[in-house]
């Protein structure tokens, strides 16, 4: 199948389209480059543009079959800092991008989606049937989406599967591809640094949340497995014959608490890791943990890798000559 990538040279994206050639698809990279790096897309025909670009982007779609949009903004302090930006770039872009896929005849949509649809559920773990009530822009963002591909599935039979996944982590196998943020902004690389030296500590955001030690709870879920998630809806949007939308939660269904992670990294790199305790972030809830049940059923997916194996290749990655170059050309620049 020929598939475009949106956002494809970015962090969980590049490792869906190293997962989809391997399973024979034809993989298109679209990307701006603006948050993604260019490296994470070699061995791919890539196309650096902006999906406001309504000329390039129709050109794109030309032929192809599937979409799968990882393309946006996606940190929560800063989608509440500046919530325009990601109205811009989540509601507004993922719109010309359904709207150009409908127009070119693409019958099928991925969608990155994320836990933070539901906000603070009222229990855990999680299932699709738990409210979606957003505590943040960047929550809000993605449910408008999955709202517009359930809307444009009734109207135009485009078949789509939003896949809220919760929080993404570790690097591939290979150590050649793996997360590179500027800033870097996600907990497991941020306390592997801390570890290594590479930054003095690791801000930890509240300490006084309801949970078993006072620090946050999340579901770390490695990215190899997202990956082939996403290849897996593939196979599904071509077979089924039931509702035009499907929404999915990824997960593994253990929860893990900032301090656990901690412990975690220690215990693996030999290390200490510096802590500095900081207040709450807004639109943080306490704890979020996914069940997967539904994926199992309808996609024939579990997650397969451990917290150990998740730390494990997040730390082979940070201690990768091309991570290592490529963080100082990225510190340089910042």
């Amino acid at each position: 199948m020929r598939i475009l990538v949106s956002g494809g040279a970015g962090y969980v994206g590049s490792h869906a389209v190293r997962s989809l050639a391997r399973h024979g698809h034809q993989v298109i990279v679209y990307d701006n480059l603006s948050t993604g790096h260019r490296f994470l897309a070699d061995g791919f025909e890539l196309i650096v543009a902006d999906l406001e670009d309504a000329t390039r982007l129709s050109r794109a779609l030309r032929e192809v079959e599937l979409v799968m949009h990882f393309a946006g903004s996606a940190y929560v302090g800063e989608s509440v800092l500046d919530p325009r930006k990601y109205f811009r770039n989540n509601v507004q872009n993922s719109l010309a991008l359904v709207n150009a896929a409908i127009d070119a005849g693409v019958r099928y949509f991925i969608f990155s989606s994320s836990c933070a649809v539901y906000g603070v559920p009222d229990k855990v773990p999680i299932t699709e049937d738990t409210a979606c009530k957003p505590v943040n822009p960047y929550g809000e963002t993605k449910l408008f989406v999955e709202r517009v591909l359930d809307s444009y599935g009734r109207a135009y039979g485009v078949r789509s599967v939003a896949l809220r996944y919760f929080n993404a982590a570790g690097a591939d196998e290979s150590s050649e591809i793996g997360e590179l943020h500027n800033p870097e902004t996600h907990l497991i690389p941020l306390a592997l640094e801390a570890a290594a030296g590479i930054r003095p500590n690791l801000e930890v955001f509240g300490n006084d949340y309801p949970t078993f030690d006072g620090t946050c709870v999340r579901d770390f879920i490695h990215v190899t497995d997202l990956a082939e998630a996403h290849t897996m809806a593939v196979d599904f949007l071509q077979s089924q014959s039931g509702a035009t939308f499907t929404a999915l939660n990824l997960g593994t269904g253990d929860g893990y608490s900032v301090q656990q992670i901690v412990n975690a990294v220690e215990k693996l790199t030999g290390r200490r890791v510096p802590l500095r305790i900081a207040s709450r972030r807004a639109g943080d809830p306490p704890s979020l943990v996914a069940c997967s049940a539904r994926a199992r059923e309808v996609l024939g997916w579990t997650a397969e890798r451990s917290l150990d194996e998740i730390v494990g290749s997040a730390w082979k990655w940070l201690n990768s000559s091309k991570r290592q170059q490529l963080g100082e050309i990225l510190r340089a620049s910042s």
